[in-house]
């Protein structure tokens, strides 16, 4: 089975968010997500700046088989991005949820509640 902190909330499409003390919140693609997917070769980041609704496409990863789409797990505006991901694309391969990729002031921090938990995410049937 994936790797699933519990400290985190997760979207069905793969995502981790956390939410940190000063209500931004730093997203990246899960273990399972990772593993899926392989080595990963290119990842596309979203603008800063850039609004984008829940569920809309934000950022691509690729790897050497596949290329997957990533996902604003909530409305907001991105803040920043981790172009160290980016520039190094493995390093989301060794640790899914220390190589974030982007964080984002929520339109309303309370969406995060509506995410998965971990043991919820862990229910998922292809997570298992």
């Amino acid at each position: 089975m994936s790797n699933v902190p519990d400290n985190l909330r997760y979207a069905a499409s793969h995502e981790w968010l956390l939410l940190d003390a000063d209500g931004i919140i730093t997203v990246g693609i899960t273990d399972h997500a990772q593993e899926a997917l392989g080595d990963l070769v290119f990842i596309e980041l979203p603008d800063v700046g850039g609004h984008y609704a829940a569920d809309k496409e934000i950022a691509v990863v690729e790897s050497v088989k596949a290329a997957a789409d990533v996902y604003a797990p909530i409305a907001g505006i991105v803040t920043e991005v981790n172009q160290a991901a980016a520039d190094a694309p493995e390093t989301v391969n060794q640790d899914a949820y220390a190589a974030w990729l982007f964080k984002m002031k929520p339109d309303n921090v309370a969406d995060i509640n509506k995410m998965l938990d971990a043991t919820a995410y862990r229910g998922l049937a292809d997570v298992a």
